[in-house]
Formats: C-alpha cells, sequence, structure tokens
C-alpha cells in the first residue's frame, strides 16, 4: 500500500452480554446499556449490512466492511462495561473455497 492507502475489509462482530451480577444488578445494565445504544450511531466510515440480535437476547452479530480497522474498536470502546465483544475478519465463501482449494493443490504438489 502506498501513501497511507487502506483497503476495505469484512469483519464479523459478535457479542455477548455480560450477565455475572445479581438479577437486579443485570436489569440495571440491560436498561443502562438501552440507554447508551439510543445515542450510539453507526461510524460514517463503516458499512453495517448486518446488524443482528440473538433471539435469546443473549447478544448478537454485525456484519461490518471498512478500510479504518482502528474504528472498529468505537463501539467496543463505548459498550464494553457492558458486552464482550469478538471481531473477525472475513471473506465471501467462494472466496475461501478458491483459497482452501489452491492450498491443498500446493500440498499435494509436495
Amino acid at each position: 500500500m502506498k501513501g497511507g492507502e487502506r483497503y476495505m475489509a469484512k469483519y464479523l462482530m459478535s457479542w455477548k452480554v455480560r450477565a455475572s451480577g445479581t438479577a437486579q444488578q443485570n436489569h440495571d445494565d440491560g436498561k443502562s446499556i438501552l440507554e447508551a445504544f439510543a445515542k450510539w450511531q453507526t461510524p460514517a466510515d463503516q458499512k453495517w449490512s448486518e446488524f443482528l440480535s440473538r433471539v435469546d437476547g443473549g447478544g448478537g452479530f454485525a456484519v461490518i466492511e471498512t478500510a479504518n480497522q482502528a474504528g472498529l474498536m468505537d463501539g467496543v470502546s463505548k459498550f464494553l462495561t457492558w458486552l464482550e465483544f469478538d471481531i473477525v475478519p472475513v471473506i465471501d465463501i467462494t472466496e475461501g473455497v478458491s483459497a482452501l482449494a489452491a492450498g491443498a493443490e500446493f500440498r499435494e504438489s509436495i
């Protein structure tokens, strides 16, 4: 990459609720996170193509495209008190299958 040029990449972000307090503490935390979420906006340099909640209420998922990897910490830093996050770079399945097939072909040539 030249001159600070960045490439767009896709990430799968998942989160789980930190429910380790008493029932009352978990209830209060639930109210607090809803208040914080109401004030939060997705960063302008990110495209959130999927923004999903688990049906059990225990967390959620987002598929995010961005060229600013550091910007992924925006939501993490604001919600870390209530949620545990995982962020994994991903590619479309057809690209992944092609890479795996090329890897198998390489190994067979040895």
